[in-house]
């Protein structure tokens, strides 16, 4: 599983010739990549606003996370049914190549293909100055980000439930029409002229289990006076029983139908018309999910994108103010981005205290409950000697 951290030190000599021995050791010995993440020049502001924006935007970065877990959970299952569609659905930038969807399962072409996609942007990263323009304040930025991710949120959960119900619908019209003798669709085995249908007589369809064949062949004429006789054929039958036909007259069908309910026989409610409208209700509801199918995941894979914009931005905008409070002015810092693996992390973790030590000489990687730490938005993780930021590529993971 890749790693990566976004981490921050100030541009002092003793660091940059840390930076510099970082490089050439990961160089070496292939424990992480390394790659500069530029992030403009921001309005810093008062102190005390951004003592209170480190909290903020710590807890606003646990809600983005979350959300786009959710979404990804959403478009898996949204498209259980299709997953060779999600490939081409769900990239950030849409790139991917025929050979892995032809190597690779669907499923795992994926999430191979989202991966590459996102670790691009990531490393690749540019502040998109037009929707979050620097000259704004720090707390308008944290509020663009926050508007737009909680509306996302808030539009997930609405189109979430209106395509769950579209499905559920449809789900239960096809359990309806395809399921057991008594609910199932009986277009396809009754034929116009199985029906007797006259100014007296009637044709009732009864189902009858595979066990009671005998009992219905000897009582049936006499489950009410005016059964016609020897008109019971077996027009249709499964595993369960068989849909049997009887010809009666009209007026005795009340009395038939109780007598048939005792001897458990269950009359089923049948007409063309009725059959032909459930066929064309499940036809109309098909159309219809399938319209809502695809106005859904192409919300998912607009908004996918989008609320990760906008967690990365605001990784950078938690790295620019953690650099100011903890480096102090005039803003003098560099971010890096490490990629590395859960094979190579202690040791590479290992490195960078070694390397930057200097920087809090009493820092740990303790937990927050080991560590003394007046400022709100480094009590919330592991602290350390420079800043170190958590990029969890685990988002995309099923729990």
């Amino acid at each position: 599983m890749t790693d990566l951290w976004l981490i921050s030190v100030p541009l002092d000599k003793t660091s940059s010739n840390s930076v510099e021995k970082l490089k050439r050791t990961i160089a070496k010995t292939n424990l992480a990549s390394c790659c500069k993440f530029s992030i403009p020049d921001l309005k810093v502001g008062i102190l005390d606003s951004l003592l209170s924006m480190s909290d903020d935007l710590s807890k606003l970065d646990t809600l983005t996370e979350s959300v786009i877990k959710k979404t990804y959970q959403c478009m898996r299952e949204v498209m259980e049914q299709s997953t060779d569609k999600v490939l081409e659905n769900t990239l950030a930038n849409g790139n991917h190549t025929a050979h892995q969807r032809a190597v690779l399962s669907p499923l795992k072409a994926y999430i191979k293909s989202l991966r590459v996609d996102l670790m691009s942007y990531v490393t690749e990263f540019q502040w998109d100055k037009a929707k979050y323009p620097t000259a704004l304040p720090l707390s308008s930025l944290a509020d663009i980000i926050n508007k737009e991710v909680s509306q996302m949120e808030t539009e997930l959960k609405s189109r979430a439930a209106a395509y769950n119900s579209v499905k559920t619908s449809s789900q239960s019209l096809e359990h309806r029409l395809d399921g057991n003798l008594q609910t199932r669709s009986l277009n396809d085995v009754v034929r116009k002229e199985d029906l007797v249908v006259s100014e007296y007589l009637t044709t009732l369809l009864v189902v009858v289990s595979r066990g009671s064949y005998l009992q219905w062949e000897r009582t049936y004429e006499s489950l009410s006076e005016f059964v016609v006789p020897r008109s019971s054929r077996k027009l249709y039958e499964d595993e369960e029983g068989g849909v049997f036909s009887v010809t009666l007259f009209k007026r005795d069908v009340c009395e038939f139908k109780a007598k048939a309910q005792e001897s458990k026989f269950t009359v089923r409610e049948y007409s063309f018309d009725l059959e032909e409208k459930q066929q064309q209700e499940m036809k109309q509801l098909s159309v219809h999910k399938m319209e809502q199918y695809g106005i859904f995941v192409r919300w998912l894979k607009v908004n996918f994108s989008e609320v990760f914009i906008a967690w990365i931005h605001l990784k950078a905008l938690r790295v620019f103010v953690e650099s100011v409070l903890r480096y102090g002015l005039p803003v003098n810092y560099q971010a890096l981005l490490l990629q590395t693996d859960s094979k190579h992390s202690k040791k590479l973790r290992e490195e960078l205290d070694s390397l930057f030590v200097h920087l809090d000489p009493t820092a740990t990687a303790s937990k927050t409950d080991q560590v003394s730490c007046d400022i709100p938005g480094l009590c919330q993780q592991e602290y350390f000697s420079y800043i170190c930021f958590h990029i969890n590529t685990n988002v995309l993971e099923i729990s």
